[in-house]
């Protein structure tokens, strides 16, 4: 008598066969990303504009409290084996001479990537606060409206920070100099607000890297990692400098230009990069 065949006996070698189809096809998919992924990077390194030659300060303008536009006073931003530094070596006390380092032209759509680190110890005279204090200054006024005796420029900024060797201290941090901003569709008038970054102690190289999306988000990205998002900066028309800068009650902010800081503690910037989202 012959032996009916089982319905299900050809069942294990065709879920076999079905799991071999489908591992090619995740592997065919898997390159296919990878590949794209690659390509994009690629792109968009070949997309980016070097702001700083690693020579000298062509294309930048200096801007000291106190001091006329494009005195370096104690030559405070100089160039030296590559690496734009902020040096304080010819002050004797550092007297409120707060300084920022502007690129000539204006952006609006970007993503800004460079590295910095935190050197050597705070001039004499240097607040507190500033302690290993730096920062990038984004959609900023213009160097040539700024006071002369202005501290800091009308902007957004990208605080970085560095950590002492024992306390909690996190970079990437926004501070809105003469500006607010909004985070969960709450209008924000404090001054600083911390990042979810984790601290950076000693003199180790970071990067940071903001994304600027116009007078929409805005993201703080640590080493790879997202730390801080928000929107619509704009004018804080209380501040007495911002006033000068409203016009027609226009007060959001939807481009401008870059600087970065000197608040009295040594730091040094190499690979000042921009990568234009929609144009400059």
């Amino acid at each position: 008598m012959t032996k009916r065949q089982h319905p299900n006996k050809f069942l294990p070698s065709i879920i076999t066969y079905s799991y071999s189809v489908l591992a090619v096809l995740c592997c065919v998919l898997i390159t296919t990303l990878s590949s794209c992924a690659a390509e994009q990077d690629s792109t968009s390194k070949s997309n980016r504009i070097s702001l700083f030659n690693g020579k000298n300060l062509d294309g930048w303008k200096v801007k000291i409290t106190g001091h006329e536009l494009n005195d370096n006073y104690g030559n405070t931003f100089r160039v030296e084996n590559g690496i734009l530094k902020v040096s304080y070596d010819q002050y004797d006390k550092f007297d409120g001479k707060f300084g920022h380092l502007f690129f000539e032209d204006k952006f609006s759509h970007y993503i800004l990537r460079l590295q910095y680190r935190f050197v050597g110890d705070q001039t004499p005279g240097g607040p507190g606060w500033a302690f290993r204090n730096s920062g990038i200054m984004l959609h900023c006024q213009s160097p040539e409206s700024m006071a002369k005796d202005q501290s800091f420029p009308v902007s957004i900024e990208a605080q970085l920070l560095g950590g002492n060797g024992k306390d909690e201290r996190s970079t990437g941090n926004v501070c809105t100099p003469g500006t607010h901003i909004v985070m969960d569709s709450q209008l924000v008038t404090s001054h600083c607000i911390s990042s979810s970054s984790k601290t950076y102690h000693g003199d180790q190289w970071v990067t940071m890297e903001v994304e600027v999306n116009g007078n929409s988000i805005i993201r703080h990205i640590v080493n790879g990692q997202v730390v801080l998002e928000y929107e619509r900066p704009q004018l804080d028309e209380n501040d007495p400098d911002a006033r000068k800068l409203i016009v027609n009650g226009e007060k959001m902010l939807h481009e401008g230009y870059i600087s970065l800081q000197a608040e009295s503690h040594p730091v040094e910037f190499r690979k000042v990069e921009i990568l234009p989202l929609t144009g400059r």
